[in-house]
């Protein structure tokens, strides 16, 4: 049966046999999320985490190409260059999307019912905010999982620089410096994800999950692929200590084999600036206590980015004119200073998301008008 979303909605709500289902459906755009898909989904599992109809919920997306390959970047990139509107850049509409859709992420992780992802394809950014969360995640040999937010001068948000932060050794820096993209191994090994469904047997999966409960669908789960990133964990946890992201390149570079080098080209192909917040956020991150932290915590620093020019130069060359050419200021990562870098985590007073304060209270109801 339908929930409420319209047949050609962007996200399709259903509840069917005791499961809710939320599918995203922006196919052409391999689903990213648009700020209304955000606040529906939100508003779903509000309605659905009291409805005793529902005992679980499931998240997937249509298409072949993916769950989600993040947000709307150009509708970020857009606001950005505007630079729009009272309170900038606290009051745009961009801000105003990231705390929905950091509610959303905080909601999914501490949901009072199962829910199940099933990260088939890309699943990038904002995708690994609706589904990396979950209480079940499952990834399929077609699985790509990234964030890769330092390549558009951004940082890692939706909680990833929590999964980031706790992955075995330094395996999450290296993924968030380079924005390598995993695989269905490797997510498992990196705690991204828990499970292994091969592509052809999800329908399966997924009727066992409405005929049946979430432990009679698991057990449907194949053996996990291994993870060739779990493989190079000796020279990822020794180039990736510390918190100066020059001195990572140095000694990925000083390490000489392919891999390594490799890296290091990767790292200085991106946002000096986005690489060196990236460190500390992640630094940050692994001392917090809980995810509505980190959340807080992205959030300052995902402000900070949107009035900085690495985002807008970043989507610019990878999205909008697609030269692959960004120029960014400052261009090199010795001249990103302590102070640049301190800028990001500055409290935002009142504009404050808020998840592990008072004012948590205000929006853990849902989306506000």
């Amino acid at each position: 049966m339908s929930d409420t979303a319209a047949e050609n909605s962007d996200v399709l709500l259903t509840v069917d046999r005791g499961v809710a289902t939320v599918t995203l459906n922006r196919p052409r755009a391999i689903n990213a999320l648009s700020h209304a898909m955000v606040r529906d989904i939100d508003a779903a599992l509000v309605r659905w985490e009291d409805d005793p109809s529902v005992r679980a919920v499931l998240i997937t997306g249509n298409g072949e190409r993916g769950l989600c390959a993040g947000g709307d970047i150009v509708a970020i990139h857009d606001d950005a260059k505007a630079k729009a509107g009272e309170n900038w850049p606290t009051g745009s509409a961009t801000a105003q999307f990231w705390r929905d859709e950091y509610v959303m992420n905080s909601r999914i992780n501490r949901y009072g019912k199962p829910i199940v992802a099933l990260m088939d394809g890309a699943v990038m950014g904002g995708g690994v905010g609706i589904s990396a969360h979950a209480t079940v995640r499952i990834v399929t040999e077609k699985s790509k999982v990234a964030m890769p937010e330092v390549g558009i001068g951004f940082v890692p948000d939706v909680g990833g620089t929590y999964l980031l932060a706790r992955t075995p050794g330094e395996i999450g820096t290296h993924l968030a410096l380079t924005t390598a993209r995993m695989t269905a191994g490797d997510a498992v090994a990196a705690g991204f994800a828990d499970h292994f469904v091969p592509t052809e047997d999800l329908p399966a999966f997924v009727e066992a999950l409405h005929t049946g409960t979430v432990d009679t669908a698991l057990s449907l789960v194949s053996p996990v692929p291994e993870s060739a990133l779990a493989a190079q964990r000796e020279w990822i946890d020794a180039a990736y200590t510390g918190d100066d992201a020059a001195s990572i390149v140095a000694r990925l570079r000083a390490d000489g084999r392919d891999e390594a080098v490799a890296a290091a080209d990767a790292i200085e192909a991106k946002s000096p600036t986005s690489v060196a917040v990236t460190l500390r956020s992640l630094r940050r991150a692994s001392a917090a206590s809980s995810l509505d932290e980190v959340l807080d915590d992205e959030y300052r620093v995902s402000i900070a980015c949107l009035d900085s020019p690495d985002l807008v130069e970043g989507i610019r060359a990878q999205v909008v004119d697609k030269d692959r050419r960004p120029r960014w200021r400052p261009a090199h990562l010795d001249d990103v200073t302590t102070s640049d870098v301190d800028r990001f985590f500055a409290p935002l007073g009142d504009a404050e998301l808020g998840l592990t304060s008072a004012a948590a209270d205000s929006v853990s109801k849902g989306p506000q008008s």
